[in-house]
């Protein structure tokens, strides 16, 4: 049960995710600033040296825009709303496809297209940095742009016969053969990554635009992930899947299970619809106690992945994951009251502080410190490596402390 002495229980905790919201805005907008070619480097090493040839993917460029446009408004900081511009400038001026529509996925360091595909994927990362950006500024234009990339993907991506979203496309938005998102993943036609941050997308965009056709979309993608990507048995996410939905997924990782049981939380609650939220609640705080069971590490961190074909566990401690788990277990403590969940949140805490913020050169690295052999190899920015995982994480916390009271 919950008690009155809660808001003194949860502030210090707040300060802490506050202070290290700023932290990682901060860094961004000293290191990451392409002050010679535009918008901002599309690499930085882990001693935090940027590679200034480096490609610029649009899901960094979408990711920083998001992020600045929320922490601007988070936090009362004009060199915030200025990186937001700064991010929303570039996307429009070079990633926009101004004669086919939609985003291009890669440009070389010097904006030129060199990867002109249009992966669904990164049309919803860009519809929800466009909202963001719009809720900061109120810029017509902004919204008018994320409205575009919406009626794209609801004209092209959904497959009319199976239900679901197709993963990628050609420029022209045509058939394309390699749907990967990256080599790490499987050349299945749906996959549960690209459904989520539609997902994610979609729910800023009702909360921005509450138009019934969005409203509609929106219901659309959670019953997505309540028919075919909630595998009731283990409340594991399905990954990878074939069109008719069949289950390809080479085992399951933890970091996208309790990421998507929060982001399903908020999508259900952007949504106002109280039955359907109160019909699925418990299955997302059983993915939550899954997680719980079966992934905390040695150090209170959550590990990354099982993998079904060598029946091994992939301890790596990944930022993403640790993130993710943070916000995960502090939504199921919200909605539940239990203490299970909010020790995991503290012990996560615990683990990011000690291991995943890299207290010499700032921000956090890839692999945490107990990964030490291996993180050296990784950027602190990349086309992955983006402060929207734990920036968004020190928000969402914050929030769901806010909750819990």
């Amino acid at each position: 049960m919950k008690v009155a002495s809660l808001p003194v229980r949860f502030a210090p905790l707040q300060q802490e995710f506050r202070t290290e919201l700023i932290a990682i805005a901060d860094w961004w907008a000293a290191h990451a600033v392409d002050h010679e070619q535009g918008g901002f480097y599309g690499e930085i090493k882990a001693d935090n040296t940027p590679v200034k040839n480096a490609s610029k993917g649009i899901i960094l460029n979408a990711r920083i825009l998001w992020f600045f446009s929320e922490a601007a408004q988070e936090v009362d900081n004009p060199v915030y709303r200025n990186c937001a511009a700064r991010a929303y400038d570039y996307l429009l001026a070079h990633f926009i496809d101004k004669e086919q529509g939609g985003v291009y996925w890669e440009l070389d360091a010097t904006a030129v297209p060199i990867n002109t595909k249009k992966q669904v994927y990164a049309q919803a990362f860009t519809i929800y940095a466009l909202c963001a950006y719009y809720q900061l500024t109120c810029d017509a234009q902004a919204l008018a742009r994320a409205l575009e990339c919406f009626n794209l993907v609801e004209q092209h991506a959904i497959d009319h016969k199976n239900e679901g979203y197709l993963e990628a496309f050609t420029r022209e938005w045509g058939v394309i053969d390699d749907l990967r998102l990256s080599e790490k993943d499987l050349n299945y036609p749906k996959s549960q990554n690209t459904h989520l941050h539609i997902l994610e997308a979609y729910t800023t965009l009702y909360q921005a635009h509450p138009a019934p056709e969005v409203k509609a979309a929106l219901k659309y993608n959670i019953q997505m992930f309540d028919k075919y990507m909630i595998d009731r048995n283990t409340h594991h996410l399905r990954m990878f899947m074939d069109l008719e939905w069949n289950d390809f997924s080479p085992g399951y990782t933890y970091g996208h299970d309790i990421e998507a049981s929060w982001l399903i939380a908020k999508a259900l609650e952007s949504l106002g619809d109280d039955a359907y939220t109160a019909e699925l609640t418990p299955t997302l705080i059983k993915i939550a106690q899954v997680t719980v069971n079966e992934a905390i590490g040695e150090q209170g961190q959550v590990i990354d992945s099982f993998d079904f074909f060598t029946r091994r566990t992939n301890v790596d401690t990944v930022w993403w994951v640790q993130a993710e788990a943070l916000v995960g277990f502090l939504y199921a403590y919200a909605a539940t009251g239990e203490e299970q969940f909010y020790r995991a949140a503290e012990n996560c805490w615990r683990f990011i502080k000690t291991y995943q913020i890299d207290h010499e050169c700032g921000e956090w690295f890839w692999l945490s410190s107990l990964n030490k052999l291996n993180s050296d190899s990784y950027y602190k920015v990349g086309f992955w490596k983006c402060p929207y995982h734990n920036g968004r994480a020190m928000m969402e916390a914050i929030r769901y402390l806010q909750k819990s009271v």
